[in-house]
């Protein structure tokens, strides 16, 4: 008896010792690993190399997982002049906590504990700026002028209203811009000028807004009547039905744009089929009771939130960028405040310019201006809507300018 119950004191202890290693709330699908990144120190800039040497040790800890790495390190003149890595690991970095830093011969070290999340998801720290173009039809042909107008200004207007309820994203709303003159064509812009940025970017910089939302409605098609040819009570019959039950294909594609960069970051295309009464009436608007009554109406809207969904957490790994206002002496204003999210204390990456406006095609596509990291602005004011930070150096000697670009890393 004394046996048994020593046995049962022991399991008691060893699943009560195995609780206690268990983190409260863990989360199964994230992995947290240990590393250590470290940077050189240039320029007399220790806060860039301890982002710097933080951007390693989550390079490093990526690693970890199923990764395809592409690296280049240039040395020149014992100093590296070129360390660039490019990667597509199968989770993203959703937490960074630094556990302990220090310099040595000039470099910074940092170890880090990183927070890998499986599903390639990320909890965004900041608040980023999004505007939303018009979606145009394909074929325009395809709505009668007896249906709803409003789905080239609806949709995006709609899935904006989601994104800012997620309360990830500052919205703001130029539906009345399209930016495919050949929908058939997009997500490919066909206003190439010479010299100049793109519409895109110009909308965004005009805006001030980090990414640009647009798309196109592929396919709205109703079956077609080839079917009911003939003569006889038979076909005239099916022709009567076709007024109140068709079938019509959906298909609408959405992309988000870099709108510093002009870079396509998120595309896809979704697609779904209607049967009955398909049709949407002139006085239907996206988004309301009536237009979800419909069938289409119903399924563009189920669409239209997977959409958001998909593109909440597509950005939500996405570095938050904002653009410099004003340089006043070591003073930098840049164009994000509270309503950002963004605190007295915060550091961000100032991306300065460092040569001419880069062009493609002999000079003929734009492209911008070459960003290479300069400093660390430490924000020491916020107001609303903007935010005043200080450099480790004077921004003059950095080449720091209005319309330079400052990033979360």
């Amino acid at each position: 008896m004394a046996k048994i119950l020593f046995k049962y004191i022991w399991i008691v202890f060893l699943l009560n010792q195995s609780c206690a290693d268990v983190q409260p709330h863990a989360n199964p699908d994230t992995k947290v690993v240990t590393v250590e990144g470290q940077a050189a120190i240039n320029k007399s800039m220790p806060l860039l190399a301890k982002k710097q040497a933080l951007q390693d040790a989550i390079r490093q800890a990526s690693m970890q997982s199923s990764v395809n790495i592409h690296s280049q390190t240039l040395v020149n003149q014992n100093n590296v002049s070129i360390d660039a890595v490019s990667m597509r690991t199968a989770a993203a970095v959703s937490n960074t906590k630094i556990i302990k830093e220090w310099t040595t011969d000039n470099i910074y070290h940092v170890v880090a504990s990183v927070e890998l999340s499986a599903d390639n998801s990320c909890t965004p720290h900041y608040r980023k700026r999004i505007i939303a173009t018009a979606f145009p039809l394909a074929k325009q042909e395809q709505v009668s002028a007896y249906e709803t107008q409003d789905l080239y200004t609806g949709i995006p207007r709609e899935l904006n209203n989601l994104l800012m309820e997620s309360g990830d994203f500052i919205v703001s709303n130029s539906a009345n811009i399209n930016l495919y003159p050949r929908p058939d064509l997009a997500p490919e812009l066909q206003d190439r000028t010479a010299y100049r940025p793109s519409k895109l970017m110009q909308i965004a910089a005009s805006n001030g807004v980090q990414f640009v939302l647009s798309g196109v409605i592929r396919d709205l098609e109703v079956e077609s009547t080839e079917y009911m040819s003939g003569a006889g009570p038979l076909a005239f019959a099916r022709s009567l039905a076709r007024e109140v039950v068709a079938r019509r294909g959906i298909g609408i594609d959405f992309y988000v744009h870099d709108g510093f960069t002009g870079a396509l970051i998120f595309q896809q295309r979704y697609v779904d089929t209607v049967i009955g009464d398909v049709w949407i009436p002139a006085t239907y608007t996206v988004g309301s009771e009536r237009f979800n009554s419909t069938s289409t109406g119903e399924k563009i809207t189920q669409i239209i939130e997977q959409a958001s969904t998909d593109i909440s957490r597509a950005l939500s790994c996405y570095p938050f960028a904002t653009r410099i206002i004003d340089v006043k002496d070591n003073k930098v204003f840049i164009d994000a405040g509270a309503q950002e999210r963004l605190n007295v204390g915060d550091q961000l990456v100032v991306y300065s310019s460092t040569g001419d406006d880069l062009n493609l095609d002999g000079g003929i596509s734009f492209v911008g201006k070459d960003k290479q990291p300069a400093g660390v602005l430490t924000i020491i004011n916020i107001t609303p809507r903007y935010s005043i930070g200080s450099l480790e150096v004077p921004a003059r000697e950095l080449g720091i300018r209005v319309g330079d670009w400052a990033k979360s890393w």
